[in-house]
C-alpha cells in the first residue's frame, strides 16, 4: 500500500481547514464593531542578573459593538494550558464566544493568563509544564476512548475523530501551551492582574472555564463591588481535595490536599475570619449521592459564609460527559454551604443539551451553551442591576 508523503499529507490537512473556514464563514452575517484592541493589565518590574525585566502581566484584548446593549461588559479566563484562542474561534473554523456574545450586544475581554501565550513567561517566575497528546485525548476531545469516568463514554459533541492527525484536533493542540507548575502562583498571578483589569474596565461579568474556575472566585473576593456575576463553566474542583480518574471498577480517588481555602490555594475571605488555613475544618461525605459521582469534600459545621463573594449571582455548568460530571456539585454545594445567596446549577443534559466534554465552548453545539449563559445573565442579573462603566 502506498503511503501519502508527509508534506502532501500536511498540504491535504491545511487545505481542507482553510475549506471548512471558507464554508462556514459564507453562512454568518458582518460583525459589525465599534472598536476593538488590546492593552496589558497587571505586572512588575524585576531585576535579575541581566537586566530589569516584567512579570505577572496580562494581555486583554477587547471587542465593543457596534449596538451595545448590556450593562456589563463579559470578562473571558481561559483553562489550563489554554488561552484566549479558546473563546475567539473554534478549531473546525466556526465563530467563538467572542463573536456569539459580541453579537447578543456584549462588550467582550478575552485574556491570556500571566505567564502564558501573550503573556510573557519569564523564567524567574517559576518553571512550565505541558499536557502531551495523550492527555489531550483522554481528557477533552476522545475520552470516550478511555473511559477513565463513568460518563465518559457519552462524548459526541467533539468536532472531528479527537486524535492526532484528524485536522480538527491537529489546530486544537497546536494552540495548547506551556503552563507554571505551580497552579497556586498561578492563582496569585490571575487574582491580581484580574483585579487590575477590573480597575480599569469597571463593573464586569467574569466568564470562567475549568482551572480558571478558582481565578473568578479570586477576582471576586479581592473586587466583590466590581464583580456583578460568575458564570462558571466546569470551575476547578472539586473543593479541597482533587479528584483522581482512574477507570472501572472503582473510577475515583482524593488527590493531594490542593484547596487548603476550600475553593482556592491563595486566602479567602471568611465570616469568622480565617488567619491560616489550619483553621478550616473539613469533612468528607461517607457515600457519593449516585454510584457515579465522587463523595463531597464540605466544611465542617458551623460554617463559614464567604463574605465577599456571598452576594455575587453564580451560574455553573456542567458538562454531560465531562470528567466534571463527577464533582461539580460539590462545588455548588460548597459554595451554597458557604452561604453564596444566588447560585444556579445547570446541568446541560436536564436541558436537553448532551454529548459534551470539558471542552464545551469548542464542541459543535457550543453556542447553544452560550445562549443558556446569556439568557441567565439577562434574567438573573441585569432585571437586578442597572448602569455600568465601561472603556477600554
Amino acid at each position: 500500500m502506498k503511503t501519502m508523503p508527509a508534506a502532501r499529507t500536511s498540504l491535504a490537512v491545511g487545505l481542507a481547514v482553510i475549506l471548512l473556514v471558507g464554508a462556514v464563514a459564507a453562512q454568518v452575517p458582518p460583525l459589525v464593531i465599534a472598536k476593538q484592541g488590546y492593552f496589558f493589565v497587571g505586572g512588575k518590574y524585576y531585576d535579575a542578573e541581566n537586566g530589569r525585566f516584567m512579570s505577572g502581566q496580562m494581555y486583554v484584548e477587547f471587542q465593543i459593538p457596534a449596538q451595545l446593549t448590556h450593562p456589563y461588559p463579559i470578562v473571558m479566563f481561559s483553562g489550563g494550558g489554554q488561552s484566549g484562542l479558546n473563546y475567539s474561534g473554534t478549531p473546525d473554523g466556526r465563530e467563538g464566544w467572542v463573536q456569539y456574545f459580541v453579537r447578543q450586544g456584549y462588550a467582550v475581554y478575552v485574556l491570556d493568563q500571566p505567564s502564558r501565550a501573550r503573556s510573557p513567561h519569564q523564567p524567574e517566575v517559576g518553571p512550565q509544564s505541558r499536557s502531551p497528546v495523550e492527555r489531550v485525548q483522554q481528557r477533552f476531545t476522545a475520552p470516550e476512548r478511555s473511559n477513565l469516568w463513568p460518563q465518559a463514554k457519552l462524548h459526541t459533541q467533539w468536532p472531528g475523530a479527537g486524535v492526532a492527525g484528524d485536522p480538527v484536533f491537529d489546530q486544537f493542540f497546536a494552540q495548547n501551551y506551556p503552563s507554571l507548575t505551580s497552579f497556586p502562583r498561578q492563582q496569585e498571578l490571575n487574582r491580581d492582574a484580574g483585579a487590575a483589569l477590573l480597575d480599569r474596565i469597571g463593573p464586569a461579568v467574569l466568564l470562567t472555564h475549568s482551572q480558571s474556575g478558582t481565578f473568578g472566585w479570586l477576582v471576586a473576593d479581592a473586587r466583590p463591588a466590581l464583580v456583578k456575576a460568575i458564570v462558571a463553566m466546569e470551575p476547578s474542583g472539586p473543593p479541597v481535595h482533587d479528584n483522581v480518574e482512574k477507570g472501572a471498577p472503582t473510577w475515583f480517588e482524593d488527590g493531594p490536599l490542593a484547596k487548603p481555602y476550600g475553593l482556592t490555594a491563595p486566602p479567602l475571605a471568611y465570616d469568622p475570619p480565617v488567619g491560616n488555613p489550619a483553621e478550616l475544618k473539613f469533612v468528607r461525605q461517607e457515600k457519593p449521592e449516585a454510584s457515579d459521582l465522587v463523595r463531597c469534600w464540605a466544611q465542617a459545621e458551623p460554617a463559614r459564609t464567604l463574605v465577599h463573594i456571598q452576594n455575587i449571582p453564580v451560574l455553573v455548568m456542567q458538562a454531560e460527559a465531562s470528567y466534571h460530571a463527577a464533582y461539580d456539585h460539590c462545588t455548588v454545594a460548597y459554595l451554597r454551604q458557604a452561604r453564596v445567596s444566588s447560585v444556579r446549577f445547570i446541568r446541560l443534559a436536564d436541558v436537553g443539551i448532551k454529548g459534551n466534554g470539558h471542552m464545551l465552548m469548542l464542541e459543535k453545539n457550543s453556542l447553544e451553551i452560550a445562549a443558556i449563559a446569556d439568557r441567565w445573565l439577562r434574567e438573573s442579573v441585569e432585571s437586578q442591576n442597572q448602569g455600568a462603566r465601561r472603556q477600554p
